[in-house]
């Protein structure tokens, strides 16, 4: 009868991942590109973008999935993508 619908927010001035996904926040899916930037390892990589384009962003999801220290927790950050 009645419907419980979670709605998402937009992550507006949010660039931390961490909490982006645990605050359930609309997200663009960039992990696939994590396996391109690892075949890139060991040189050098710029990364230029417009304003507002997800660079910092991105550098956060980056940071939490090589991060060793709190793999465990993080894991589950990327668990659904």
């Amino acid at each position: 009868m009645f419907s419980l619908e979670v709605k998402k927010g937009l992550p507006s001035g949010i660039s931390d991942f961490k909490v982006l996904r645990e605050a359930n926040y609309y997200y663009v899916d960039k992990t696939k590109w994590i396996e391109e930037l690892q075949q890139e390892i060991g040189k050098t990589i710029l990364f230029t973008r417009p304003r507002r384009f997800g660079k910092t962003l991105n550098m956060s999801m980056l940071k939490y999935f090589w991060d060793i220290q709190n793999q465990e927790e993080n894991r589950k950050l990327f668990q659904g993508l």
